[in-house]
């Protein structure tokens, strides 16, 4: 006899457990969002305007998530500020904010709406999940009563939240987390009190989750892969591309690489903002991947991916990142040196003059190496070797230590360190390695168009980032991103425990 319609929930549930425990990989899906904004305004908008709103953009994100469950995928995750926007002040938000429990409360937001009060986009997400057994990732807005008791209350009486929920393939929410590294911009938002480092066990594996800006601090990044051994990162963002590095797709990649575990990235779809670029990536390298800087359409991507990527065969060894570079002095060869601006740091550059040399260039405590041969030299290009050890960002400083082969915007040399996204020059080989303090270190190469380069490159053991068979499109960047956690200044708008990785 067939089950009852009220059964076919918990039945479909059953075979898809059972499936992905049979399996060691996963389907996931990200979708990019072209999110429906609010007009800016300071004033808050009436709670119906508000969900009038936040309604039109989840018909968009049901219709991913109905296709990704179509296509067969475990989990879809959604973007950061994906529901509602941006474009806010503090009392602007208020209406667009809910009250979210901890999951432990065992909640079921599209069987049981109004346990916690009026919860409509959560009982819209959960019923998302439910109704396409599949696990649903969306970032939203918290808030949380306080008083005068509490001496960091705000003076409105609420703690507001940018936050990530999670609903399981029954509609239960099983996860919460409290952004807890917020960009400069986001005044509506209160930082939580501790870093929180949320993970949650599903049949095909362990996962962790935190938002955007999060990405670059040990709490709650390093923690959830270091610590607490998670397999894959949920990731909701909203990034602007920062060229000629810190584009989406190349640095959420190269996290990806250099800590080791799968990142499933949706990003915020805006070309005004220079928002775009999001992916499945694993230790690997990407599985796939989209940016496009030119349309306003969001994007659906599906990859399979390892559900336990320490297991695999092909799980990359750990590396030793200064091994090979600090083996040597020094390289000879094009070793003049001039200072050039990537944003507001301050590089190290050193020009490439020939086909291929040998070049080192040292800033602080960091001296880059790079063995390279170009395809062709061409006089209307130039390409440098760059190295910075210092603090990076304007109001919250954190320190990188960065050696990157770079293509120059011109000839003039002036502009090195500016944003360029296409070139001309393909390299037959190149080396590059550093004599880097940390163990964290990211690796990625980019080419011309905003383009990665799954496949083409490998990381030896002793640090060095290697192209395979040279390059099969012109080269933008090389780089090698490291980070030092504990040079990181004190947080300028909240003091954390120090912590040492």
């Amino acid at each position: 006899m067939l089950p009852s319609q009220a059964l076919l929930p918990a039945v479909v549930f059953a075979l898809t457990a059972l499936q992905a425990l049979a399996s060691d990989t996963f389907l996931a899906a990200v979708y990019e969002h072209a999110v429906i904004l609010p007009d800016p305004t300071g004033q808050p908008v009436s709670p119906s305007d508000a969900l009038a709103l936040m309604n039109k953009n989840m018909d968009v994100l049901e219709g991913a998530v109905k296709e990704a469950a179509r296509q067969g995928a475990h989990i879809i995750v959604t973007p950061e500020d994906g529901i509602y926007g941006w474009r806010f002040t503090r009392e602007s938000l208020y209406p667009y904010l809910e009250d979210i429990p901890d999951p432990v409360v065992n909640w079921i937001p599209c069987t049981d709406p109004s346990r916690f009060g009026p919860a409509p986009v959560q009982e819209r997400l959960s019923c998302m999940a439910r109704n396409n057994s599949i696990y649903v990732v969306a970032n939203i807005g918290d808030k949380k009563p306080c008083d005068s008791s509490d001496p960091s209350c705000p003076g409105d009486g609420r703690y507001q939240y940018n936050t990530d929920v999670v609903f399981d393939t029954q509609g239960k929410l099983v996860a919460r987390y409290h952004k807890y590294n917020l960009f400069r911009g986001e005044t509506q938002f209160n930082y939580p009190k501790e870093p929180e480092a949320v993970t949650f066990e599903t049949p095909f594996g362990k996962f962790g989750i935190f938002t955007c800006f999060d990405i670059l601090f040990y709490e709650p990044a390093v923690v959830l892969v270091s610590k607490m051994q998670v397999d894959t990162v949920l990731f909701p963002t909203a990034w602007m591309n920062v060229l000629p590095f810190l584009t989406a797709i190349e640095f959420h990649s190269a996290w990806a690489m250099g800590m080791r575990v799968n990142l499933l990235s949706a990003n915020t779809h805006n070309t005004s903002t220079a928002m775009t670029g999001s992916g499945l990536f694993t230790p690997e390298g990407p599985a796939t991947y989209h940016y496009d800087s030119a349309t306003e359409e969001g994007r659906l991507l599906l990859a399979e991916l390892s559900t336990h990527p320490r297991l695999s065969p092909t799980y990359p060894p750990a590396i030793n990142w200064s091994s090979y570079a600090t083996s040597i002095k020094s390289l000879p060869g094009e070793n003049d040196t001039f200072s050039g601006a990537v944003r507001r740091d301050i590089f190290t550059f050193s020009e490439l003059r020939h086909k291929d040399g040998n070049c080192t260039v040292c800033q602080g405590d960091l001296c880059c190496h790079l063995v390279y041969q170009m395809l062709n030299k061409r006089n209307d290009e130039v390409y440098v070797l760059g190295a910075f050890d210092g603090l990076h960002g304007s109001l919250i400083k954190y320190h990188w230590q960065i050696c990157t082969l770079l293509k120059c915007p011109s000839t003039n040399l002036s502009t090195c360190g500016q944003p360029v996204e296409t070139a001309q020059t393909k390299f037959e080989m190149f080396s590059l390695s550093g004599t880097f303090g940390t163990s964290y270190v990211f690796p990625e190469v980019l080419y011309s168009g905003v383009q990665l380069a799954p496949g083409e490159f490998k990381v030896l053991r002793d640090g060095r980032l290697k192209s395979k068979h040279g390059t099969s499109k012109p080269l933008i960047t090389a780089t090698l991103f490291g980070r030092l956690y504990e040079k990181d200044p004190p947080h300028p708008l909240r003091i954390s425990p120090k912590v040492s990785p």
